[in-house]
């Protein structure tokens, strides 16, 4: 078993830049230092690991299978390392260090989510954080959580992965939509050709939510799939397909009058989202932090919202 010292952690920063920033020659500014020192360094690292971490030449830069294994690797062990770093400051009653937030796509119009609150509330404690934020979709954000390249993440997850918490938070509701060019657009709740054209329409559907999507429509297959919620609205403002939308998320084009809510009292659902973090003894101090003020920032917006 390879014994790390201080020298591999260096290594394997110049690594972790140089994957980022996409080949030696990208990475020579981050680094402030020439390309055939960053050469040299790599491979140095390569002979410590033994392991064939890169291929660079004429064709470009590309990551090895060993290379991408020891790339995620090398992000868990960073975190590792922070949070060390944050229990230790927390001894001295301070916070500092990474937070590492993932959230599921095109939440930014939700006015029901506790998160900007949250972060206006962690960021105003005078922490020294830095927050570095990722946005993917929900079995995304489950991986990276699980395996410690992710702190916490916010989201819907259909499916709860053993290993998480599931904290509850919110509710997301959604409605089935078209474009205006659609002749769905034109048809009236209680017009009796309604149903047969929602039976004769292209179904978009989302890939992590395509049975429920099919059931709710009685549909028997998808005339597309998506993975995002912003290409199922490109996709439905086509006028080419009809499919589901967060109502918060459509509002801006069916103010427009580009798209069109259809039977709103018959097709939709409310999706809960929550915070999910792994299971641990003792949850870094970091996490803790934060933890705290989204669920207060959670429970402000459910006061304001039974007020009203």
């Amino acid at each position: 078993m390879i014994q790390l010292q201080d020298v591999d952690l260096k290594l394997l920063r110049v690594f972790m830049t140089v994957v980022r920033c996409g080949g030696f020659s990208a990475a020579q500014a981050t680094l402030n230092v020439s390309q055939s020192t960053i050469s040299e360094q790599m491979t140095t690292l390569e002979t410590r690991l033994g392991l064939k971490l890169c291929e660079r030449g004429r064709s470009g830069f590309r990551l090895t299978e060993h290379g991408l294994a020891t790339y995620e690797a090398a992000q868990r062990l960073q975190l590792a390392v922070e949070n060390f770093c944050v229990d230790t400051d927390a001894l001295k009653k301070n916070v500092s260090g990474r937070l590492y937030l993932g959230i599921i796509d095109n939440t930014v119009t939700d006015s029901a989510s506790p998160l900007p609150q949250a972060l206006q509330a962690f960021v105003s404690r005078g922490h020294d954080v830095h927050l570095d934020v990722y946005v993917g979709m929900p079995a995304e954000l489950e991986e990276r959580v699980l395996d410690g390249r992710l702190h916490i993440a916010v989201g819907h997850f259909p499916l709860h992965v053993p290993g998480l918490t599931y904290t509850d938070l919110y509710s997301e509701p959604d409605g089935l939509y078209c474009g205006k060019h659609h002749v769905l657009a034109g048809l009236r709740p209680d017009d009796a050709s309604l149903k047969q054209a929602i039976a004769s329409s292209r179904v978009v559907a989302r890939g992590y939510l395509q049975q429920h999507d099919l059931r709710m429509l009685s549909a028997s297959k998808a005339a597309a799939t998506v993975d995002n919620i912003e290409a199922q609205a490109i996709l439905i403002l086509s006028g080419a397909y009809i499919g589901f939308l967060p109502i918060h998320y459509a509002a801006r084009w069916v103010a427009r009058d580009e798209m069109h809510h259809i039977c709103p009292d018959q097709f939709g659902s409310r999706w809960p989202f929550c915070a999910i973090t792994k299971r641990a003894a003792v949850p870094p101090t970091i996490l803790q932090v934060f933890m705290t003020d989204l669920m207060e920032s959670y429970r402000l917006a459910q006061q304001a919202a039974n007020a009203t």
